[in-house]
């Protein structure tokens, strides 16, 4: 999967000269908390509603409603913007995209195509991503256990629930305990709930829950 296939588009965009009045209003009309700042078709910055906010006068603030609105219309995107801007390409694979994300605390990405903005990856996007990684939507027995990290284990468990007439609805694949062990967390339908723990109790570790 790739973030491609993933990312909000079309992408909604800002000017640098774009007041950060008229920039809060657009992020409220189209439900978005950053965006990216073009100028002359070039990337030049990006801009989050945090930073909006942060430059916005204080509602506290002893200033009149007409001194705060002449405020704000002075200050501009390009007073506030972030002007080293990290991006990935449309063909980046998406756990790429969330990684480098989690490693930057950033809640968003523009996604770039032949060196042209053509999308957004936000956290959004890739919650999606993980609510179908785990079969959120769907119905099924949900199982979490332990296995040990070692050639053939997965299969076991695939040849166990498909020889029992069951199928994969998920499969989530994540550090177990220790260095030697996997946690698993995966739904299947075709199986009863009662079943798991006999059909399984040769290959897994230990179950954590079974749902």
């Amino acid at each position: 999967m790739f973030v491609g296939e993933r990312m909000s588009h079309p992408v909604i965009t800002l000017t640098p000269e774009t007041s950060i009045h008229d920039a809060l209003a657009l992020f409220r009309k189209e439900h978005i908390r950053r965006a990216p700042v073009m100028k002359e078709g070039r990337l030049v910055g990006i801009v989050s509603e945090k930073d909006l906010l942060n430059a916005s006068p204080s509602p506290v603030s002893s200033l009149s409603v007409w001194e705060m609105n002449y405020l704000l219309s002075k200050v501009l995107v390009r007073h506030v913007m972030t002007k080293k801007v990290k991006t990935v390409e449309y063909d980046t694979p998406i756990e790429e995209a969330a990684r480098i994300m989690a490693d930057n605390k950033f809640g968003g990405l523009p996604v770039m195509r032949s060196g042209k903005v053509v999308g957004m990856i936000t956290e959004t996007d890739l919650f999606k991503v993980f609510l179908e990684l785990m079969g959120a939507r769907d119905k099924g027995v949900r199982v979490t256990a332990s296995i040990y990290d070692k050639p053939g284990e997965l299969a076991k468990i695939t040849k166990a629930i498909a020889e029992a007439g069951g199928n994969f609805v998920s499969f989530g694949f994540f550090s177990g305990e220790d260095a030697s062990t996997k946690t698993l967390t995966f739904k299947v339908e075709g199986v009863k709930k009662e079943d798991v723990k006999p059909l399984l109790s040769n290959v897994v570790k230990k179950f954590w829950d079974i749902r």
